[in-house]
C-alpha cells in the first residue's frame, strides 16, 4: 500500500480556504437567527422549535451526501462538486432570509424565515462534511491534527468576521441598526449580502487550487477499490455501515451528544439571555433589544477569535497531553464559561466567559475529527463523517423538542438559566472524553 504524501503548508491551506466563507454564513445564521425569528414574532421559549429546522435537515443530508461523495468521480474531483452546489445553495438562502418579511402578505414572516433557516442548514451541509471527508481524504495519519486545526483556524477567521459584521456596520460604517416593528435593520441585511459573496469566492478558490487524487491513485493509497465498492453495494447499505460503526465512533458520539447539547443551547438563546440580564429588555422592537443583539455578534466574534488562534496550539498541546486530554481541558473551560454568565454583572465581564467558550469550541471542531479520521476505513470516509453528524444533530433535535418547556414552565422564561445548563453539559462531555479509545 502506498502512503499518502505529506503535503505544505499552503497546499493544506488552499484546500479548507473553502471552509472560512462557510463559516461566515454559519456564523452570521448563528449569531442572528434567534434575533430575526424574534423581530418576525417569535416567542422566546418557541426559539428552539425553529431552530430544530437545522438539526433536522443536517441529520438527513450529511449522510447522504457522505455516501455520494465518496462515490463520486467527475472532471472536477470527488468532494469539490458538493462544495459548489452547497455554496450556491447557501449564498441564495442567506440573501433571502433577512428578507422574509416582504412575503408577509402570503405567509407570517416568522414562519418564512424558520424556512430559510432550514434551507440554509441543508445547504452548508451538503458544503461542509465533504469539506471534512477532503482533510482525510488528501493528508496522511501525521498531517491530520494539523489539517484539522487549520481548518479550525480558517473557520475562526470567518466566524469573526461574520459575526463582528453587524456591529461594525451600525457603529463604524453608519448603516442603520435599527428598525421599525416587524422590520429587521440594514446593518443586519447588509451582513448577510457580503457572507453570500464571501461565501461563494472562497468556495471557489478551494476548487481552483485544490487537485484531489483520481480513483487509482487514491486506491493505492488506502488498499481499497472505491469503484468497486461502489458497484456492488448500495444506498441502504448505510444503515449496515451505521449498525457496524467503530468503537471509537460510538464512544466519541457519546462526547459530542453533551458537546452539541450545550452548543444549541448557546446559540439559540444567547440573544435574549444577554438582553434581558444585562440590558434589561425583553422586547425585541426595542433599540435596547437591538443594541444586545450587536453585542452578542461582538461577544460571538471574540469565542471564535479564540478558537481561531487556540487552533494553532491544539498540535502541539496534544503531542504532550494526547487528543483526549486537550479535548477534556477545552470542553472544561467551554463549561465553565457558559456557568459564568450567571455570575457576572456587566455584559463587558461576558468577554472573559466567551475565551473559555472559544477554547472548546476550537477544540470541538478539530478534535473528534482528529480522532475519527484514524478509526474508519478511506473508502467510507465520507459516508462515516456524515453519519457521525448523527450524534451533533440529535442532541440538538431533543434540545430543540423539550427546552422550550424547559424554559417556559421551569426557567420562569429567563435564558440565562439554559445558558447554566448548557455549561453543565460541557463538563460532562468533558469527563465522558476519557472513556474513548484513540487510535491512529
Amino acid at each position: 500500500m502506498m502512503k499518502h504524501p505529506r503535503l505544505s503548508l499552503s497546499q493544506i491551506w488552499n484546500m479548507s480556504f473553502g471552509f472560512l466563507g462557510i463559516q461566515f454564513g454559519f456564523a452570521l445564521q448563528n449569531a442572528n437567527a434567534s434575533r430575526i425569528l424574534q423581530t418576525f414574532g417569535a416567542n422566546v421559549e418557541h426559539l428552539s422549535w425553529f431552530w430544530l429546522a437545522a438539526p433536522l435537515t443536517g441529520m438527513i443530508i450529511q449522510p447522504i451526501i457522505g455516501y455520494y461523495s465518496d462515490r463520486t468521480w467527475t472532471r472536477l474531483g470527488r468532494r469539490k462538486p458538493y462544495f459548489l452546489a452547497g455554496a450556491i445553495l447557501t449564498s441564495v438562502t442567506l440573501i433571502f432570509m433577512p428578507n422574509s418579511g416582504s412575503l408577509s402578505g402570503l405567509i407570517p414572516p416568522m414562519f418564512i424565515g424558520a424556512g430559510m433557516l432550514m434551507i440554509m442548514d441543508a445547504s452548508i451541509n451538503v458544503a461542509m462534511e465533504p469539506f471534512r471527508a477532503l482533510v482525510a481524504d488528501l493528508l496522511p495519519s501525521e498531517q491530520r491534527t494539523l489539517g484539522f486545526s487549520i481548518q479550525t483556524f480558517l473557520i475562526g477567521v470567518g466566524a469573526v468576521v461574520a459575526s463582528w459584521f453587524p456591529y461594525i456596520l451600525a457603529n463604524w460604517l453608519g448603516i442603520s441598526g435599527t428598525a421599525e416593528t416587524g422590520e429587521v435593520p440594514d446593518n443586519v441585511i447588509f451582513s448577510f449580502y457580503i457572507g453570500a459573496a464571501v461565501l461563494l469566492g472562497t468556495v471557489l478558490w478551494t476548487i481552483f487550487h485544490t487537485q484531489e487524487y483520481p480513483p487509482e491513485i487514491h486506491t493505492r493509497f488506502n488498499h481499497e477499490n472505491t469503484t468497486e465498492t461502489a458497484e456492488k453495494k448500495g444506498f441502504f447499505n448505510i444503515f449496515q455501515d451505521i449498525i457496524h460503526m467503530p468503537k471509537t465512533m460510538a464512544q466519541l458520539g457519546i462526547v459530542q451528544f453533551f458537546s452539541w447539547f450545550g452548543l444549541f443551547s448557546m446559540w439559540v438563546y444567547t440573544t435574549p439571555a444577554v438582553a434581558e440580564r444585562f440590558f434589561g429588555t425583553t422586547d425585541p422592537s426595542s433599540n435596547a433589544f437591538q443594541e444586545a443583539g450587536n453585542w452578542v455578534g461582538v461577544l460571538f466574534g471574540i469565542y471564535n477569535a479564540v478558537a481561531m488562534i487556540f487552533a494553532l496550539f491544539l498540535p502541539t498541546i496534544a503531542k504532550y497531553i494526547g487528543r483526549r486530554g486537550t479535548h477534556a481541558l477545552a470542553l472544561i473551560c467551554g463549561g465553565l464559561g457558559l456557568l459564568s454568565f450567571e455570575i457576572f454583572t456587566d455584559a463587558h465581564m461576558l468577554v472573559w466567559s466567551m475565551i473559555g467558550i472559544g477554547i472548546a469550541w476550537s477544540s470541538i471542531l478539530a478534535m473528534p475529527y482528529a480522532i475519527l479520521a484514524g478509526a474508519i476505513p478511506a473508502a467510507k470516509m465520507g459516508v462515516y463523517m456524515g453519519i457521525f453528524n448523527f450524534f451533533i444533530t440529535i442532541p440538538q433535535i431533543i434540545n430543540g423538542v423539550f427546552n422550550g418547556f424547559i424554559v417556559e414552565y421551569i426557567y420562569n422564561r429567563e435564558a440565562i438559566y439554559a445558558l447554566s445548563t448548557a455549561g453543565i453539559f460541557l463538563l460532562i462531555a468533558a469527563l465522558s472524553v476519557f472513556f474513548i479509545k484513540d487510535k491512529s
